[in-house]
Parts: structure tokens; C-alpha cells; sequence
């Protein structure tokens, strides 16, 4: 791959309040896709003498600008072709009429893959660079969505789902020991495939996926646990607090360990720390909140299916989480959340938090445009624990990043560009009205996987 020099308008969290605009930058990309200099203005610009000689030069015209790719910490890979079904049940007659059904296909391999090619590709042109996959509970299914994901050249966490009870048969796994097996060997899989191998570099990582706790036996979840604890490298992703018909199962099934919260019934499994990374966590005690913040874990807020499937307006707390310390990024919980786009789920995550704001007489206020996109972008990469590789445009991460086109016409959804825009009105625009055809280029270390530019 040549090395990349970007001049031109560039767009970036430098914390979680603030934005770094920079109307004429710098940035120069090496043949593997590093960051290796950012210069942030005019005055400081890179002379030509120091550019590769096969470096290819890219020069953003006016209404154009680079940000970060978009981060995915929860998406079901499998319920893609799902997507906006069965919006309104409660969580446990969703799963049995809906997804179960749908997830059951993936048996089929060939099926898996001809969905999954499209899937992956989906949410790269709404510029997911990075997703956290659910898969199916199929084990050649999974291993030809991590494939697809490294032959496109998304950066993944892909898991194999393991759920041993508590489903329908034509979709339950035989036992514990059936799953753990599957489950190492989709492991070993993954890390094999080009690219892939056990480090911080890998483009696809494999990640435990306990559905939920409902349809888990003890000896599966303690298994997993086994597994995380002698792996530093394994990440971990499950439903956590999502709604009251599941936190009600859930307590029914393990009436000991999960009498004070679901933290202690999975921290009991050693399932919990660092690389944990929790979906929902809709409602929290603050016996909940203590114990996810101390071990480190990260909640994927999902805004869009928190308020549409599971049965209720369910608003996460991500205010009360940012000022205890936790981690929080966005999902599209695709399909759950009826939108493969973060674009939606950033506008969404505003509009949650407005109602969480009145809910809470004032107490949690609503979130800025700067902060969803923090939680999309650097935020996301914080609750994967890769934010050292990506999130941002420091030196030395890797050049994971959507170059964006805005228009002075009705060429996509976006409210149009006016001559005399700042940098700031026009990313304002395409966060609140934009869409994939103002994505016109999408970046994965380096390389260009995606975008609408022909």
C-alpha cells in the first residue's frame, strides 16, 4: 500500500467536550497504514521534499473534511436482514417470534455468507470502520463473517453466540461442552486468518458472546469465564440490564447469585472487567453503576432498540456513567436498532438524552453534539480497548477514517452547504441531516474499503 498525504480540513475529538477543527491540516498515512505526522495548520505544513516519492497526494477541496471512523461496540451480524422487525414487543416474545427464527438460517452456510457479504459491506459505507459482531450460534457462520470482514477490510470483533437453554430447539446448542468446543475452535479460526493473529494488530479479533445469562447454563458461563480469565487477549460482549421481562428471567434463574445485580452474577463467572463490554445497561441500580465502573467494564449504549424493542421507553443513564467514569460507546444493535447507520444512532443518543434529562427533573443533562460524537468515535474505541490503535488522529494510530463530501444541492439528505459555512457548521450539518452519500471515502488502516465516490 503507497503512503497517503491528506491536506485539507480535518475533524476530531480531543476529549470528551471538545473538537478539534482544523481548517487546514496535514496528515501523512505510511505504507501500513500509520498516522506518522499530523501537522495542524498552514504554517507548519510538510514540505514537499519530505513526501515519499510514492506517496499518493489527496487535496480536500472546500466543504470537505476527514474525521475518524465510526466505532459499533453492539451489532447482531446475523439479524441484519431483520432490521425494523417486530418493533414494540417485549425482549423475550421478540426473540421467540422474530429473531430466533431468523438467526436459525445461518445453519446454512451458503446462506450465511451470501448475507453476511452484504451486511459487512452495509455498514461499511455508513462508515462503521470498527463493529463488535454477535454472529449466530453456528460456528461455520461465524468463521465466514470474521473471513468477510478481513476479505473487506473491516476491523472486527467477532464472536460465536453461545446460548446452551432456553431457546427453541432448532436453535439451542446440544450442551456446555458443545458450545466451549465450537466456540475455541472459532477462536483458533480467527486467529489464523491473515492479519489476524494474537496481538493489538489484528484487523479481526475473536470475542466471547454469551447471548445473556437466560440462556446460559452455569457450567457454560463459568466455562467462558475459564476462557477470558486465561486469555488476556479475549474480549467479552453480552446483554446486560437491558429490560424488565429479561432482568426478571434472569433472577428467576439464578435467585443466589443474582439477588443484589447481574454484575454479581457474572462477575461470580469471572466475566467481568476491562474487556467486558455491556450492552444496554438500561436499568441500573447504583449498586450496578459501582460495580461496572470498578472493574473497568464498558456499556454499548444502544438508543435506537432501547426505545423501540423490548418493552418500554427505556433510557440508558449515560450521563450518571460519564461523570462516574465508565465507558460508553454507541451501537446500532442492527437488529434491535432498525438502523445499520451511526449517523441515526448519534442523533438518537441526543434525543434519549433529552427525555433522560426530564425524567431525571434536570439532574442528568442532555448530551451535546461534541459528546455523541466522542462516544461514535473515541468513546467506541475505549469501551473495544483500542483506542491506542484508533478513535482519533494521533500520531501513531492507524489512519481509520471517512473522508466527507457536502453538497450546495439536493445530491443526499443533508441540509445543504451555504457559501461562508465555517468547518464547524458544515460537520454540524452532516451529523444531523447527513447520510451515506456524503460519505465518499472510508479508510481502514489506510486502505480504502468503502464510499460512494465512483
Amino acid at each position: 500500500m503507497a503512503p497517503k498525504i491528506f491536506y485539507g480540513a480535518v475533524i476530531h475529538s480531543k476529549s470528551l467536550e471538545e473538537l478539534e477543527i482544523l481548517e487546514d491540516a496535514t496528515l501523512v498515512v505510511d505504507a501500513n497504514g500509520d498516522i506518522v505526522e499530523f501537522k495542524k495548520s498552514r504554517d507548519d505544513a510538510i514540505t514537499m521534499a519530505s513526501i515519499p516519492k510514492d506517496a499518493e497526494v489527496y487535496r480536500l477541496p472546500r466543504g470537505e473534511f476527514l474525521i475518524p471512523g465510526f466505532v459499533d461496540t453492539h451489532n447482531h451480524a446475523p439479524q441484519w436482514p431483520m432490521r425494523g422487525l417486530g418493533q414494540g414487543l417485549h425482549i423475550l416474545d421478540w426473540l421467540e417470534q422474530v429473531t430466533f427464527p431468523v438467526e436459525a438460517r445461518f445453519a446454512d452456510a451458503s446462506y450465511a455468507r451470501a448475507t453476511y457479504e452484504n451486511t459487512v459491506s452495509d455498514f461499511l459505507r455508513h462508515g462503521i470502520t470498527t463493529a463488535s459482531y454477535y454472529g449466530s450460534r453456528h460456528a461455520e457462520a461465524t468463521r465466514i463473517l470474521a473471513e468477510i470482514c478481513v476479505e473487506k477490510g473491516q476491523r472486527a470483533f467477532v464472536g460465536k453466540c453461545n446460548m446452551d437453554r432456553h431457546a427453541p430447539e432448532y436453535i439451542c446448542e446440544r450442551s456446555a461442552d458443545d458450545s466451549l468446543r465450537e466456540t475455541e475452535e472459532c477462536i483458533s479460526h480467527i486467529r489464523q486468518l491473515p492479519g489476524c493473529s494474537q496481538s493489538k494488530l489484528a484487523l479481526v479479533k475473536p470475542v466471547l458472546t454469551p447471548r445473556f445469562a437466560i440462556c446460559c447454563t452455569p457450567d457454560l458461563l463459568q466455562g467462558l469465564g475459564n476462557m477470558m480469565k486465561a486469555d488476556d487477549d479475549l474480549a467479552m460482549q453480552t446483554h446486560f440490564n437491558e429490560a424488565e421481562q429479561e432482568i426478571q428471567a434472569t433472577r428467576e434463574l439464578f435467585p443466589d447469585l443474582a439477588a443484589r445485580s447481574e454484575a454479581d452474577l457474572y462477575e461470580s463467572f469471572g466475566l467481568l472487567g476491562p474487556r467486558s463490554i455491556l450492552a444496554h445497561c438500561t436499568i441500573m441500580t447504583d449498586y450496578d453503576k459501582e460495580r461496572v465502573c470498578a472493574l473497568e467494564c464498558g456499556v454499548a449504549h444502544c438508543p435506537i432498540a432501547n426505545m423501540t424493542v423490548g418493552g418500554g421507553f427505556m433510557v440508558a443513564p449515560v450521563r450518571d456513567f460519564l461523570r462516574r467514569g465508565i465507558k460508553v460507546g454507541l451501537g446500532t444493535d442492527s437488529g434491535g436498532g432498525w438502523a445499520s447507520q451511526m449517523l441515526a444512532v448519534m442523533r438518537q443518543a441526543m434525543i434519549a438524552s433529552n427525555a433522560r434529562e426530564v425524567v431525571s427533573q434536570g439532574q442528568d443533562k442532555s448530551l451535546s453534539l461534541e459528546e455523541v460524537f466522542y462516544l461514535a468515535t473515541m468513546g467506541g474505541a475505549k469501551v473495544m480497548g483500542l483506542n491506542d490503535r484508533i478513535g482519533s488522529f494521533d500520531i501513531g494510530k492507524q489512519f481509520d477514517a471517512l473522508q466527507i463530501t457536502t453538497t450546495q444541492r439536493l445530491d443526499s439528505a443533508m441540509t445543504p452547504r451555504e457559501h461562508g459555512d465555517s468547518a464547524r457548521i458544515v460537520f454540524e450539518k452532516f451529523i444531523m441531516s447527513g447520510d451515506d452519500r456524503n460519505i465518499s471515502d472510508v479508510y481502514v488502516g489506510g486502505r480504502r474499503v468503502a464510499g460512494s465516490r465512483v
